[in-house]
């Protein structure tokens, strides 16, 4: 019977944090990292060499493997506890505040650019936020460590080496089936191996799966009555105009993030993920799910800049399925595609037609994203949501002229899976004994830097735990 003290299930940085706070910790836990994917430095996307996604089996290597999904999306910390989710609300702002401090300094440890984005003060940021008030936005101050895409594989192949170095057992191209149960808790884990289902036991179990494993850990919940309520799920576009546009944010800020609450349904609808330079990336799921995401590189840039423009919805008794319902959205928005990622003109939005190919080519806007299928999103797209979306983008144009613009480009379909949140106290226990659910599986948070925290959380209460 293999046995250990702690199972990590999900290379991200979630679990990866839990590990390596418990090291720095001293602690001397025999622990286990399962992951699906790759080892970070085989995690290699044939498209550059292809010129199209070739839908890699068994896993994607752009979401899944160590380091999880955002390393190699856009690789950017988020230094603010008001960016990355509810975990703030569950322990605290300032103590939130503290751990990003903390985690950031880890960060630097192993290799991270020393300068940091987004916070410079004068004028111009005062002339932005002038606007965004105008427009009914919010503009929320985050300073940005861009780690960048390239730059991510590098850090966290140094992490995955000291965790290694230091006895931690990783097994990559692993799949988690289930936990085991028995009345005092959560004893251990299944993991495939080949046809069959091994048990491996450990005294801890910590899940953190990632948007990639948010749909398996809600069927956990369900399954094993973990207690759970239903999470939010964001139903969007990447929107994609020239630099010049965006010249004057991307100087002051880097990365805005604005939040708007659009007539008429004042749905919560914001920014994410900005990448100026940057190139729009197509990232699989299960069953062939193809999403839109951004890539922003250190060194090679590209003349446009992408965001995302998301909806978030929220659903009431008694539906519970707010996973499914996303994941619905975007494979109409797939059937209509051919299976490739759509895009379309913002101008043929408002005039009411689909758009063609030809028209992409005479456009100022080239995109980024080749193999994307020029078309009709909203054929696909909620109407609730789209109109939340162009509405957001009038908004937007009032803080940056030119964005609403005829060409200016929207991608779909952008989702933002997060599991159903899983209640936990502030001590990240569930109301399973020995089984924690962190980051963006967990439904707590949304983006590198606060799963990375919550790892750390994580791996200081187990520390505690051990008498370290």
């Amino acid at each position: 019977m293999e046995k250990y003290d702690l199972i990590i299930v999900g290379a991200g940085p979630a679990g990866i944090f839990t590990a390596v706070e418990l090291l720095r910790h001293g602690s001397k836990k025999k622990m286990l990292l399962v992951e699906k994917g790759k080892p970070v430095e085989k995690r290699h996307c044939p498209k550059a060499e292809v010129g199209h996604c070739v839908n890699c089996r068994p896993t994607c290597a752009i979401t899944t493997g160590f380091s999880g999904a955002g390393a190699f999306s856009d690789g950017k910390l988020s230094l603010s506890y008001e960016v990355g989710g509810d975990l703030p609300s569950l322990i605290g702002e300032e103590f939130a505040q503290e751990l990003i401090d903390y985690t950031d300094k880890i960060y630097l440890e192993f290799g991270a650019d020393p300068h940091v984005e987004g916070i410079y003060t004068g004028e111009d940021i005062k002339e932005i936020r002038k606007n965004a008030i105008h427009a009914g936005l919010k503009l929320v101050d985050c300073p940005i460590r861009h780690l960048g895409t390239e730059k991510a594989q590098e850090l966290y192949l140094a992490i995955q080496n000291y965790l290694a170095d230091n006895g931690v057992e990783m097994r990559f191209n692993t799949e988690c089936e289930n936990i085991i149960l028995e009345e005092e808790g959560c004893k251990g884990v299944l993991l495939k191996d080949g046809d069959s289902l091994l048990p491996v036991y450990a005294d801890e179990v910590v899940i953190g799966t990632g948007r990639r494993g948010a749909d398996w850990l809600e069927k956990l919940c369900a399954e094993h009555h973990i207690a759970h309520k239903p999470g939010t799920v964001d139903i969007g576009v990447r929107v994609e105009c020239r630099n010049e546009v965006m010249e004057k944010v991307n100087k002051v800020l880097y990365e805005s993030k604005l939040i708007g609450y659009p007539k008429p349904w004042k749905n919560k609808v914001r920014t994410f993920c900005q990448n100026p330079g940057g190139f729009v990336a197509q990232e699989n799921y299960d069953n062939d799910l193809a999403v839109v995401n951004g890539h922003s590189f250190k060194e090679k840039k590209s003349p446009n800049t992408n965001l995302a423009i998301l909806v978030s919805h929220n659903f009431t008794e008694p539906f519970n399925q707010p996973i499914a319902y996303a994941q619905k959205v975007g494979e109409l928005t797939n059937m209509l595609g051919a299976g490739h990622i759509m895009v379309q003109r913002y101008g043929d939005i408002l005039d009411g037609k689909r758009t063609w190919q030809k028209e992409l080519a005479q456009s100022n806007v080239k995109p980024t994203l080749k193999d994307a299928v020029a078309g009709d999103i909203t054929a696909a797209m909620p109407y609730r949501a789209m109109t939340n979306i162009i509405e957001f983008i009038k908004m937007l144009d009032m803080v940056v002229p030119g964005f609403a613009a005829n060409e200016t480009l929207l991608y779909s379909p952008e989702l933002k899976f997060y599991s159903n949140k899983v209640k936990m106290d502030e001590n990240l226990d569930t109301n399973i004994q020995g089984l924690h659910c962190l980051g963006d599986s967990s439904g707590w948070t949304r983006g590198l830097m606060m799963a990375s925290v919550m790892g750390v959380l994580m791996g200081r209460k187990l520390a505690e735990k051990e008498g370290c």
